[in-house]
């Protein structure tokens, strides 16, 4: 069995923000490999945060109508919502491992999944 890959939010932007040049091909070809190998991971937080990011941030934001309709497709990955506890551990990752609130809830939310692997481009590698 292959690992699950937990996607934070801005692979997922970059896969649709056709402006994004070589990162947009980059996140692009993962996404397509993680429906492939269906080991998509995401969470509740991820997925607002796309549709935010996409329907207004981006350089060329796509409609809302667009934007429901990829997140109803991430919705046949296992998605998994911020659970009490997750925000308990995130706290403990954050004092132990010194990185961001933000950054703890990711690795703990990971972990609460059994996640293989991580992708993102916001923490430190290891």
């Amino acid at each position: 069995m292959k690992d699950k890959v937990f996607l934070d939010t801005n692979i997922l932007i970059y896969a649709h923000d056709m402006d994004a040049g070589l990162t947009h091909d980059m996140a692009l070809s993962i996404i397509e490999k993680i429906w492939e190998e269906e080991i998509g991971i995401i969470r509740t937080q991820v997925i607002q945060e796309f549709y935010v990011n996409v329907t207004r941030k981006i350089s060329n934001p796509i409609t809302p109508v667009q934007a429901r309709g990829i997140i109803l497709n991430y919705f046949f990955w296992q998605v998994e919502a911020i659970e009490p506890q997750t925000i308990l551990s995130a706290s403990e990752i954050e004092e132990k491992y010194i990185v961001s609130f933000w950054d703890s809830l990711i690795i703990a939310t990971a972990s609460q999944s059994e996640a293989g692997k991580i992708l993102t481009e916001d923490l430190n590698h290891g």
